[in-house]
């Protein structure tokens, strides 16, 4: 894909963006933009740690542990980090990770992260639960993945995987570490429930972010009506504000390995198992017949304590032999990137701040992430004398806690 073709017309909101875009020189600064932007509530959900947070500080801190061992006088005048998985080529070896209810931090988010994608070159996860049809994002974005939450009971899942396929996604990513709904506690604190329930606070935290309110909720109201979450049946689900929301969590806990071969007899794509922490897993995953991995504690949203997905995937590169592994969780820089690529690690997801690009400034804040990554893999690649990522390999890494080099 040639980036230079599909330059967007510069329009009056592009350029109010990009004078907000201008300070943001990293994707840690679109936190802090989007906690300015967004309701508390909004931004505590997309932001919120299971519990204690012990698994989300795994994560940042699993990259600290690795240390670059560069090499020099190498011709680094032409740098590629063009990247293949299953069957296309990209830009760059990363993507954009599913996002549940993109579309209350951003108008129409999902269609946003999409198309910022597409620009740029990379992939977008499109999420099951997000408010926005899969058909519509599908028409736009044809290039798009679906992540997929299994309804209980075989006639479900048939009915939802088949609508992926008249869909025309060709990857279909299963997530398989939500059986049962996180502890809630955090996002009560912060005003967030769910379902979402109308309150004075909830008001108020809404009214005090005009910006947010009018550009993306109430003109979402307007335009399409109250959102449902659109995606984790073969029909229709509930609004945000209804108490069966709640049943599309519950109706996971009974999914097993079975399920899984007969997802795979059914889809007739690339089936993609996401959430995978352990070589036994790994390894029957590989016996069912699926396309890919993604290793992911889901970025520490799920089960506190569990183990950072940089620090198992070895072991899980080994164990799937020839299957792609790809990786997701806690990444923020270019240098997180390459050492993971380092580790077998065929491609990496990045999620929050991408949620949080497109909430701040839209389809321009999204290939604006996209285009800080890139730079900054780019100018890494130099700095440890490769010109091609194939040429990455563990002996460009140190591990602190060994003795030597």
């Amino acid at each position: 894909m040639n980036n230079q073709e599909k330059q967007p017309k510069q329009t009056a909101q592009s350029q109010r963006y990009h004078r907000r875009l201008s300070s943001i020189l990293n994707l840690h600064d679109f936190e802090k933009a989007a906690k300015r932007h967004l309701p508390h509530s909004i931004f505590s959900y997309i932001a919120n740690n299971a519990e204690d947070g012990r698994t989300a500080r795994s994560n940042s801190m699993s990259f600290g542990t690795l240390e670059f061992v560069p090499r020099t006088l190498v011709n680094v005048t032409n740098i590629s980090q063009k990247s293949t998985i299953l069957g296309e080529t990209y830009e760059a070896p990363f993507g954009i990770a599913p996002m549940g209810l993109a579309a209350l931090s951003a108008y129409r988010g999902d269609l946003v992260l999409a198309s910022g994608a597409e620009q740029s070159g990379i992939p977008m996860i499109m999420s099951g639960s997000s408010l926005i049809r899969m058909e519509t994002l599908a028409q736009q974005s044809p290039t798009a993945w679906f992540q997929a939450y299994l309804p209980a009971g075989r006639e479900a899942i048939h009915s939802l995987v088949e609508r992926v396929r008249k869909a025309g996604f060709h990857n279909i990513v299963i997530t398989v570490d939500v059986p049962v709904a996180t502890n809630p506690d955090n996002n009560r604190r912060a005003g967030f429930s769910s379902p979402l329930r109308p309150s004075i606070k909830l008001a108020w935290d809404g009214m005090s972010h005009p910006r947010w309110l009018f550009s993306t909720f109430l003109r979402t109201l307007v335009m399409h009506g109250m959102p449902y979450f659109e995606n984790n049946y073969a029909t229709r689900g509930a609004p945000i504000f209804s108490a069966s929301v709640n049943r599309d969590i519950s109706d996971r806990g009974g999914l097993d390995w079975d399920d899984l071969a007969y997802i795979r007899d059914l889809w007739p794509g690339n089936l993609i198992l996401k959430g995978i922490l352990s070589v036994q897993d790994t390894s029957r995953a590989c016996e069912i017949g699926v396309d890919a991995l993604i290793v992911s504690n889901h970025g520490g949203r799920q089960l506190d304590g569990a183990v950072s997905p940089l620090t198992v995937l070895p072991r899980i590169v080994d164990a799937a032999g020839k299957i792609p592994v790809m990786i997701d969780s806690g990444f923020r820089r270019g240098t997180d990137v390459l050492k993971a690529l380092a580790l077998g690690a065929s491609f990496v997801f990045i999620g929050r701040p991408f949620g949080f690009a497109a909430a701040v400034a839209g389809e321009d804040g999204v290939r604006h992430a996209a285009s800080l990554m890139r730079n900054e893999i780019a100018r890494d690649m130099a700095l440890l004398g490769i010109t091609d990522l194939q040429q990455l390999n563990s002996d460009f890494l140190h591990n602190k806690r060994s003795q030597s080099y």
